[in-house]
């Protein structure tokens, strides 16, 4: 592995008390994971580039060198918080947080781990678990702009420059997401479990709503979601049926409207 270019310190509780920014990595995760053993509870890695970047459900993630946040910290969280659920909502309250303090601009949650602006993706989180380790990386957009989306063959993408209309810092992005996640992994951790809960459906907003339910299994189902949260999800059918689901189970969720 590469030394990093810099380390800092911020004065957060529990999550980036060290930050370790290298120019290149193949992943934040990978690089987090390797790191676990040696580093502080809490560390972050950043890198201005990946190589060999991944998402969700095996996809793979490009960016220009320094055009993104790609940032990934290091937990041990305790194991009725280490849940890829909890950890999800977790980084998606956060990063919706920190989104708003940056920009101004309110990001919705598409479940289980992109935040969306304007209906377009600005930022996706994987989360990746080994023994009490558990990593959340977070890519966002920082810097591109809709021409560069639209080369890439990505119509559905976009950054805070565009989404805001003024450039943000790797560094800058990278200090206002370690707070945020500080914060609300510091609720969880102190009881306000509800709290975060709350948060979580408010930037889903498909709560009341009817919906269609994509599962692992290939399955969907449908019906009016009316409850969510970490401990299961009910779903309402036209015909009366009550259905239970564990969000474990669930891969998306789509307003019926649309396409699944």
């Amino acid at each position: 592995m590469p030394h990093p270019r810099e380390s800092w310190q911020i004065d957060t509780a529990h999550i980036g008390r060290l930050v370790h920014f290298f120019d290149e990595l193949e992943s934040t995760n990978t690089a987090a994971l390797e790191l676990a053993a040696s580093e502080p509870d809490g560390f972050a890695v950043v890198a201005d580039h990946q190589t060999a970047g991944r998402g969700q459900f095996g996809r793979v993630w490009h960016a220009r060198p320094g055009s993104s946040l790609l940032m990934s910290v290091a937990i041990h969280p305790p194991p009725e918080l280490s849940r890829a659920v909890v950890l999800t909502a977790l980084a998606g309250v956060a990063v919706g947080e920190a989104i708003f303090a940056l920009s101004g601009l309110q990001a919705r949650l598409k479940w289980p781990n992109d935040l969306l602006l304007s209906g377009k993706k600005v930022c996706g989180i994987l989360i990746e678990r080994h023994a009490e380790t558990a990593v959340i990386g977070i890519g966002l957009n920082l810097s591109q702009k809709a021409d560069e989306f639209a080369a890439a063959g990505l119509p559905e993408a976009t950054s805070l420059l565009v989404a805001a209309g003024s450039p943000i810092e790797p560094r800058s992005a990278a200090t206002t997401v370690i707070r945020c996640l500080d914060q609300e992994y510091g609720r969880l951790l102190g009881r306000e479990r509800v709290a975060v809960e709350a948060d979580w459906k408010w930037r889903v907003g498909l709560l009341g709503r009817h919906v269609s339910v994509e599962l692992n299994d290939g399955t969907t189902v449908g019906g009016r979601l009316v409850e969510m949260g970490f401990d299961g999800l009910e779903l309402h059918g036209a015909d009366g049926a009550v259905r239970a689901l564990v969000p474990e189970s669930v891969r998306r969720i789509f307003p019926q409207r649309e396409s699944v």
